[in-house]
């Protein structure tokens, strides 16, 4: 099955499409549908890095809309992560191995330095993925990272590289104003986009520039800023600067232009006044941003059409933008551009659990080497054995860069190509390159032998923490369920207990299997016994996981 085979429907799906517009008609009324196993999975799947069985233990106890106010409960500050450590050695500012770097004094074309805390922080964020709590808060700073983009190879002082990283954190459930204004002066985005550099004397457009292109209004067919509005923003930005000593930016007014800024008619021909003295600069800030957001409509559509290709599907066709992104961008505006009423109003949408918008997407490279490990609940070593951690950490995430998701470091402004580039969208992230590097990636966790810097999935603990693992028709079933996000056909779950896990004896006879888990399960510490049933759910689970469909979410 090739990558566009992952999202061809079978004819039986295909009927619900009512019109030639679109792929299907359902918009954001409330769902009333079933609440099984397939709406949970789907629901866990696209708000958290994986799901265990855990976490489908979890939501079974939970009612829809339980379900998603807990999955949108944002993380408390108090409970954000601890900060990277120097897990590297020699520190060339002082910092002694297991302490944090975050805050450390400044230095200046240190190569190895930088490279260093690169590493730590890349693992230090992968492990953050890892050991995230059932909120989608982890997910959203992913993904605003791909919206409000920096490069650390570009900002190359990893000290502002974490701040942004917060950042992100503090507000990617919070209003979309705030976190614009929060970026906009970012030092790592003032680094990253050349705003330091931005003076009365030579304004620099480039962050004015991505500010309307590519965070706020976009480049959409009913977006009509004008070069005028670039260089207007570019003016009324001028004068910040970052402090290399407390780590923050500030306002420099003797670089800032103080003459009023014009801005075309799509803004309304807004006039920024110039504003003097130490608070100028954040008085025409916000004016600038205030007006951008607030009365741009097209502002909320632009972000609601990537939310949209983030959590449901990388096509927006006509029907998509009249029943799903129109009204979600009402609720957006409605709600002075807060995120949280619209990721609620989509997760708990018809449109949300169409059977068309399950199993559409195919998973990013993070989302498959974290939610692999994460609903296999691979075992890693504690934080505090930092050296370890932080090695093991980095494994998962090198091997996700390797698939063209290097976290820290999207290849453009814009972001990774599969969130915007079409019309092939998710689907470049299948190619004949990745694809069997996700296969050799999940054969050597599951191996159990070398490859894999010593992390394993424990086979036995995840079948047995299914409903039924004894008998082998449940075990598959169990599986499948969690594991894919598509229904596959009795043929196939026949084969997989038939030949796996009855290793080709007679269909009908379920007893070998059930015996065999059973005798292990009486005495664990029996090598023999614990290896027949090992190494027949290795097999099972690593045939499952070199599949086509276990690259669907």
């Amino acid at each position: 099955m090739d990558r566009r085979q992952f999202l061809t429907l079978s004819p039986a799906r295909r009927k619900t499409v009512k019109a030639s517009y679109g792929r299907t008609l359902s918009g954001i009324d409330a769902y009333t549908g079933p609440w099984g196993t397939a709406q949970q999975v789907h629901l866990l799947k696209r708000a958290l890095f994986g799901a265990s069985p855990a976490d489908l233990a979890w939501i079974k106890g939970l009612t829809l809309d339980q379900a998603v106010d807990a999955l949108l409960t944002p993380l408390a500050a108090a409970n954000y992560p601890q900060p990277p450590v120097n897990n590297y050695g020699d520190d060339a500012t002082g910092i002694a191995p297991g302490a944090t770097w975050v805050n450390s004094t400044p230095y200046t074309d240190n190569d190895d330095l930088d490279r260093a805390r690169r590493s730590s922080y890349k693992a230090w964020w992968l492990g953050v993925m890892l050991n995230q709590t059932r909120s989608i808060h982890e997910k959203m700073v992913l993904f605003w990272h791909n919206h409000f983009v920096t490069e650390t190879q570009t900002v190359t002082d990893l000290r502002y590289v974490y701040k942004y990283n917060t950042t992100l954190r503090q507000h990617a459930l919070g209003n979309f104003n705030a976190l614009t204004k929060a970026i906009t002066l970012d030092p790592a985005m003032l680094i990253y986009l050349n705003g330091y550099l931005n003076s009365k004397e030579a304004a620099d457009e480039n962050y004015a520039r991505e500010l309307h292109e590519l965070f706020t209004v976009g480049k959409g067919p009913d977006s009509h800023y004008t070069e005028e509005d670039v260089r207007a923003t570019a003016r009324v930005l001028t004068g910040w600067r970052v402090d290399p000593n407390t780590l923050t930016s500030y306002f420099d007014a003797t670089q800032h232009d103080f003459s009023n800024k014009e801005f075309s008619d799509f803004y309304g021909k807004k006039r920024v006044s110039g504003q003097t003295g130490p608070n100028g600069g954040m008085l025409e800030l916000n004016d600038l941003i205030d007006n951008i957001i607030f009365k741009q409509p097209e502002v909320s559509k632009f972000i609601v059409r990537k939310l949209y290709r983030y959590f449901i599907y990388y096509k927006i066709d006509d029907a998509v933008e009249e029943n799903v992104i129109t009204p979600l961008a009402e609720i957006f505006r409605a709600a002075n551009f807060d995120i949280l009423p619209v990721l609620s109003a989509l997760f708990r949408s018809e449109h949300f659990y169409d059977p068309l918008n399950m199993s559409c997407l195919i998973k990013s490279p993070i989302e498959f080497c974290v939610g692999l490990c994460r609903e296999y609940s691979v075992e890693f070593p504690p934080a505090s054995d930092y050296s370890m951690a932080y090695d093991k950490w980095d494994f998962v995430r090198q091997y996700a860069a390797s698939m063209l998701q290097d976290i820290g470091d999207p290849p453009l402004v814009a972001g990774w190509d599969a969130y915007y580039q079409q019309p092939q969208g998710h689907e470049l992230w299948i190619n004949t390159d990745t694809f069997p590097k996700r296969n050799r990636f999940s054969d050597a966790l599951v191996s159990g032998q070398g490859g894999a810097m010593g992390l394993t999935i424990d086979v036995l603990a995840f079948a047995d923490q299914l409903s039924d693992p004894a008998n082998p028709v449940t075990l598959v079933n169990d599986s499948l369920d969690l594991l894919y996000r598509i229904d596959v056909s009795a043929n196939l779950r026949s084969w997989l207990k038939n030949n796996i896990l009855l290793s080709g004896q007679n269909p009908d006879s379920d007893y070998y299997w059930t015996d065999a888990w059973t005798t292990y399960k009486s005495n664990p510490g029996d090598a023999n016994a614990r290896a027949v049933v090992e190494t027949r759910l290795r097999s099972l689970y690593r045939y499952i996981m070199n599949l086509s469909e276990y690259q669907l979410s």
